[in-house]
């Protein structure tokens, strides 16, 4: 078996996180591999073979992301291109799409056994069409359109299926996956949602109309958004916090159901409300 890992060093955890990890998968003859980046990092291993990453992704068996939320997405976008399952240990705050925390490195044992289940994670489809060309983009928690730093509120419209279904002036708005309905959209009033539903969430970002709530779109539908542009007026689509692209005056973002899933491995068997709870619930209420 070969498990390639995905560690951000930048976070303070994460390498010592990552040393006791590879200690543990060499102890139980799992073969190692690291970007070739890495490697003056981790000096003292004589035994890992050091990969171009898109190679590494191509030869391992799973991915292991160290890291907070962000790297386990990023490493999860990644490992998605080569149909890889992914699992996070957390060294970073929140850890909501972790697997493990780091205190808990002993159920590695269990990538061998067989002990563990894939969770199949819905993505959405984003196709940003300007003057004639197509750029696509794929979310695992959500896409945001969103108004200039220093640019007055925007108005939007959204259709559903070719037929419009609201217009919001607001500073923005987040198409969210189950997946992102605990991040952005949380933060901006949206719902949870459990992720084994597949769907597609709309939530306006400080809407000036009556009706800024948030509304589910099952998920065979297709959502076109567009904004009005103009010299006061900006727009921006970010996909996953990864991208910032400024929307030109007559631009459409099509949002919708990917092809494609990104496959989360699951060492534990706790419940999603559970975790909910644990990781979100309970920090509100502190």
């Amino acid at each position: 078996m070969k498990v390639f890992i995905m560690p951000n060093l930048s976070r303070k955890t994460a390498y010592p996180c990552t040393v006791d990890t590879i200690h543990r998968l060499q102890g139980l003859k799992i073969e190692v591999l690291l970007d070739w980046k890495h490697r003056s990092s981790f000096a003292e291993f004589k035994d890992i073979n050091y990969r171009d990453g898109d190679e590494a992704l191509e030869e391992c068996d799973f991915v292991i992301a160290i890291g907070g939320d962000g790297t386990i997405m990023h490493s999860a976008k990644h490992a998605m291109q080569k149909n890889k399952p992914v699992f996070g240990i957390n060294a970073g705050r929140l850890g909501f799409l972790a697997s493990l925390e780091t205190d808990e490195l002993d159920r590695l044992e269990d990538l061998i056994t067989g002990n563990y289940s894939i969770d199949r994670r819905m993505m959405l489809k984003v196709t940003h069409d300007t003057k004639g060309r197509a750029e696509t983009f794929f979310a695992l928690n959500d896409a945001v359109i969103s108004k200039g730093a220093l640019a007055k509120i925007v108005d939007l419209e959204i259709y559903c299926d070719g037929q419009k279904v609201i217009s919001h002036r607001a500073d923005g708005i987040i198409f969210s996956t189950p997946t992102g309905s605990t991040a952005y959209s949380l933060a901006a009033g949206g719902p949870v949602i459990d992720p084994n539903i597949d769907c597609i969430s709309m939530t306006p970002i400080c809407s000036h109309s009556l009706m800024g709530r948030s509304i589910i779109f099952s998920d065979d539908k297709v959502l076109r958004a567009s904004a009005n542009i103009d010299d006061e007026h900006e727009a921006y689509l970010s996909v996953d916090g990864e991208s910032d692209v400024k929307l030109e005056k007559g631009d459409t973002v099509t949002i919708e159901k990917s092809d494609i899933f990104i496959r989360f491995v699951k060492l534990t068997d706790k419940p999603f409300y559970e975790i909910l709870n644990e990781k979100i619930l309970e920090k509100m209420c502190d």
